[in-house]
């Protein structure tokens, strides 16, 4: 019975660390949400404003610490959509940004339905499809992770909102078909994660952080999501549409 009892608090000594992980820094996160021409890029930090009073209800929408390193699969992504904005730090000891991306627009959805304002669910899913792009919310937390995790979020922070080209020449189109979206979507999902998780891993193996080529490319892969996102619910101008096409 000691031995399991104290099992468990090393686990949750574990995660109350992880919880406290964040992704991209702040300017990070406007730089990508404003290279999609979205009109509320200036709002793309707040979800990580949000997690001083929301806590971990809103903290384990912001990553996947892949612990079993499995290769995300569209199935994956559908089954932590029920998890949006809950925290169980036994039963969902790893975080579900890979769902909360859907959940957040089910939630807009839902509320556009219903008359009311629903914007900000579209900045939140903005958010966590920023933070998918960062290899460290993608791999487990580990020893290297959380050594290496703050410079990672901040590779390119001083910089980036100043030179939007250098996520913008790395936008691609995605195609998300109105009659399959949250299918298409959920693939999408998959793929970045995939790519987030095997730059985290040969980081890992590397022991060092990201160059900021890297991190541009990882953006990129944000950038061109969201936008693909953002087309499918008319949001972005007609310009931005066509200016990576």
């Amino acid at each position: 019975m000691k031995y399991v009892t104290l099992k468990i608090m090393i686990v949750l000594c574990i995660l109350s660390l992880a919880s406290q992980a964040t992704a991209w820094h702040d300017q990070t996160h406007l730089a990508i949400c404003k290279a999609t021409g979205f009109d509320m890029w200036y709002h793309c930090a707040g979800p990580d404003i949000a997690k001083i009073k929301a806590g971990n209800i809103e903290s384990y929408n912001h990553w996947f610490n892949n612990s079993a390193e499995v290769e995300i699969t569209p199935q994956m992504v559908m089954d932590q959509i029920e998890r949006y904005n809950k925290r169980n730090k036994i039963l969902d000891p790893e975080g579900h940004i890979l769902g909360a991306i859907i959940a957040s627009l089910r939630a807009y959805e839902k509320d556009l339905r219903s008359g009311k304002y629903a914007l900000y669910h579209l900045v939140y899913c903005a958010h966590y499809i920023s933070d998918l792009s960062m290899p460290l919310h993608n791999i487990a937390y580990d020893d290297f992770n959380e050594e290496h995790h703050n410079a990672n979020d901040g590779i390119v922070e001083d910089t980036i909102l100043k030179e939007p080209e250098k996520i913008s020449k790395h936008m691609y189109p995605i195609t998300l078909r109105k009659k399959d979206f949250e299918a298409d979507l959920a693939r999408e999902i998959a793929r970045v994660a995939n790519l987030s998780r095997k730059l985290g891993y040969k980081l890992r193996a590397e022991k060092r952080d990201m160059t900021k080529q890297e991190a541009y490319i990882q953006l990129g892969h944000s950038a061109s999501l969201l936008r693909a996102v953002l087309q499918h619910y008319n949001q972005v101008p007609a310009s931005a549409k066509s200016a990576v096409n």
